[in-house]
């Protein structure tokens, strides 16, 4: 009988049995076979994090599968990815497995190989391994903290902050990045400072552009032309004098190749060049790894692309520099191999950086194989691999000086030209490869020491400073893993997780957080500071590796943060509502009550216009309302007038009147609500008790546009439920909203329909 060989996809599956012919069955997985259930009590902490595990019905078909394989076999070879899922699904296939008696008499060998081709493959079955004990303990642990952190502080969110979606233990930090960029853009006061710069022209002609840097004998700094008179003053000094070269400065530099791709710089370069989502350069990634039919013979292009290992294979580097001989030149390949380190803390999970399988492939032979996104990134794969053992450039920078004849007023022109341009003939790491720094393409015409210089036109330029951008897909990524939050299979789903709960938008390929997910993150830095700071979650992930390695034990790990954690939760029992309200109240107050124009109060309610506003919590929410409530029912949602993304019925500053009702008087207005967009008539009032009462209201159906809405459909709206006959069995009750209908009269389909006109 065939021996059994498990990978995780199909794609991978068919790829891997034509390699391996027919002595060899070859089964997918579907990825992983079992997971814990989303319940209370899946994971134990009183019984030393005693762990229960459930597979859906897809993974207990497939474990069936692969044990009717197994009936006659040999061996069973578990030929996961390698890296700590892939290791994980390869204990979770034993484990069933064992579980079924499907193992008796059989040899159980974990093989791993980092690219999908026959080498590669026949290598793995001839190198055989036992499964990584530590690596599972890594995955064991994670899995567990991950669970903890969602099952046990969710509810917390849930009970205290209603509205809120669940909290995740490396989600919330990333989130707590976004919103505290935010912030700091908000917080944001723009500086003005103005520079000057001059046109000049060497003896023999020659214009070049050179900018102020000293003005009466004092070097100037960004904000020292203030103001638009300071900077005509410094004008009128350049437009006065009389300039001659003053120094030059000439230097070459060398700038050499960035290293191959991991998955973190994949991620960011196919964010700057491709616009591709963190999720969508994995999933390509993904079918480029796993192989594409190329003349009748599925091929995978690259290695595997979760990691954050920079090193390459000697034979892979070997090929590669071949290739630049033969196509670049002798000139383009450095004497030696160059060689990269890895910054990964866990050699174990260091593997190959992501490279073309075979060099030889380039993007123009592969290309009618693969659709646009694939071309385009094995494109950047490929070019960024070739180009990391190619020689380095050189640059000539050169820096003049010029000073009038006391020295007192000095301009700088600087410039560079590419001297060799060595690794640059193929890769850049600017955003368009036809574009360079700017200053290369900057380039000084020949002066020499003392030249009298021609002025021409003198401008002054007035600037201010910039906020700090949001960040992208690609600087977030950047920055996560700068800090040491999550791994490189991580950077993606957290990403996604983000946009899922609604915490964040992405416009303009930048993250902006929503209120909910400011809400959220408040509250936890409120209530638990550290759970959500990058230096505690980077020193998890860092015990993690050290679990991956061997050197601790990953119970011991989780004792020792469940002790803590669960005393944090133990502390929010007591926690009242109104504390709640009064922290975040006040965290986010500069958000939602921004100073207007005229320096009045924003807290100010405009329908009392002695209220206080502030943060409201509801069922569904969160909202703004009024401190006089019940005697004033001002409220508005969570959207910050004027914000960007606002609704443009520009509901978000409060309701907006329609007109006023013929029959009662009342004014009619169009309001959001924690629901959506409804109508109102009137402020409601007072019934004969003196208890408030509601005023009438209507929601909007999903074919109404607010920004369009009349007064005349409002009516309609708020005309509804109305009396459209008597049903005897109810005691002569109407029929209205909410109730069954039985027969009608008149027919309700001659009723006039909201939004009709």
């Amino acid at each position: 009988m065939p021996d059994v060989v498990v990978v995780e996809s199909p794609a991978k599956a068919k790829t891997i049995n034509k390699y391996l012919g027919g002595g060899y069955t070859v089964l997918a997985s579907f990825g992983h076979v079992r997971d814990l259930p989303p319940k209370d009590g899946s994971v134990r902490p009183e019984e030393d994090f005693a762990m229960d595990w459930e597979s859906e019905d897809r993974g207990e078909r497939q474990v069936n599968e692969i044990a009717r394989a197994l009936r006659g076999a040999n061996r069973l070879f578990l030929a996961t990815d390698p890296d700590r899922e892939g290791e994980a699904i390869s204990w979770h296939v034993r484990e069933m497995l064992a579980r079924k008696g499907a193992l008796k008499g059989l040899k159980v060998h974990r093989i791993t190989f980092n690219e999908i081709t026959k080498r590669a493959v026949q290598h793995a079955i001839d190198h055989p391994r036992d499964l990584d004990t530590p690596l599972i303990d890594a995955y064991l642990a994670r899995r567990a903290l991950d669970y903890l952190v969602g099952f046990t502080l969710s509810p917390v969110l849930w009970r205290k902050l209603p509205g809120s979606r669940s909290a995740g233990r490396v989600q919330s930090v990333a989130l707590r990045l976004i919103c505290e960029r935010e912030a700091e853009i908000e917080a944001f006061k723009a500086r003005e400072y103005w520079t000057v710069e001059g046109r000049f022209a060497t003896p023999q002609g020659a214009p070049f552009t050179a900018r102020l840097t000293h003005l009466e004998g004092k070097k100037l700094e960004q904000f020292d032309l203030p103001d638009e008179a300071a900077a005509l003053r410094a004008k009128a000094a350049v437009v006065a004098g009389e300039f001659a070269v003053a120094s030059i400065e000439k230097r070459r530099v060398r700038r050499n190749p960035p290293a191959p791709f991991t998955t973190s710089t994949l991620q960011q370069e196919a964010s700057r060049k491709l616009g591709f989502g963190a999720q969508q350069t994995m999933r390509t990634a993904q079918q480029l790894y796993e192989g594409v039919e190329i003349g009748g013979e599925t091929v995978g292009l690259i290695t595997y692309m979760r990691t954050d290992g920079v090193q390459m294979a000697r034979e892979a580097i070997t090929a590669i520099r071949d290739h630049v001989r033969q196509d670049f030149g002798a000139d383009y390949l450095p004497g030696a191999p160059r060689e990269y380190s890895s910054k990964a803390k866990n050699a174990q999970e260091a593997h190959e950086a992501i490279r073309p399988t075979d060099v030889a492939n380039t993007p123009e032979r592969v290309a009618r194989y693969l659709d646009e996104r694939q071309r385009r990134l094995y494109e950047l794969v490929w070019k960024r691999a070739v180009a990391s053992q190619m020689q380095s450039a050189e640059l000539d920078q050169t820096t003049v000086d010029l000073a009038t004849a006391d020295g007192r007023t000095r301009l700088r022109a600087t410039g560079s030209v590419i001297a060799f341009d060595g690794f640059l003939k193929l890769y850049r790491e600017d955003v368009d490869d036809a574009v360079g720094d700017e200053e290369e393409g900057r380039t000084l015409p020949p002066m020499r020491e003392r030249d009298p210089l021609k002025r021409g036109e003198v401008t002054a330029s007035q600037h201010f400073t910039q906020p700090p951008p949001r960040y992208s897909e690609a600087s977030l990524v950047k920055r996560m893993e700068e800090l040491g939050i999550g791994r490189p299979s991580t950077y993606a789903s957290i990403l996604q997780t983000l946009q899922d709960r609604q915490y964040v938008r992405i416009d303009k390929r930048r993250f902006i957080p929503e209120d909910r997910g400011r809400l959220v993150t408040a509250f936890l830095v409120s209530f638990f500071t550290r759970y959500v700071d990058s230096g505690f979650t980077a020193s998890l992930e860092e015990q993690l590796d050290e679990i991956s390695g061997g050197r601790i034990d990953w119970r011991a790990v989780m004792r020792a943060f469940w002790e803590e954690f669960s005393k944090a939760i133990a502390a929010t029992k007591d926690l009242k509502i109104s504390d709640v309200i009064d922290a975040l109240d006040e965290e986010l107050g500069p958000h939602f009550f921004r100073a207007p124009a005229d320096g009045g109060d924003p807290r100010l309610c405009p329908a009392c216009a002695n209220g206080r506003l502030g943060l409201r919590l509801g069922r569904s929410g969160a909202f703004i309302g009024c401190s006089n409530y019940p005697e004033c029912r001002y409220t508005r949602p969570l959207a910050v007038p004027g914000a960007e993304g606002e609704n443009a019925t520009g509901l978000a500053e409060g309701p907006r009147e329609l007109g006023t009702d013929p029959a009662t008087g009342q004014n009619v207005s169009i309001r959001r609500g924690p629901y959506g967009v409804y109508v109102q008539l009137g402020e409601g009032g007072t019934d004969e008790k003196g208890k408030p009462t509601k005023p009438r209201r209507a929601s909007l159906t999903r074919d109404m546009d607010p920004e369009t809405l009349d007064l005349e459909r409002a009516l309609a709206l708020l005309s509804l439920p109305r009396p459209i006959g008597r049903d005897p069995e109810t005691g002569g009750r109407d029929h209205r909203r909410h109730r069954p209908l039985r027969p009608l009269y008149p027919p309700w389909h001659h009723l006039p329909v909201p939004g009709a006109g």
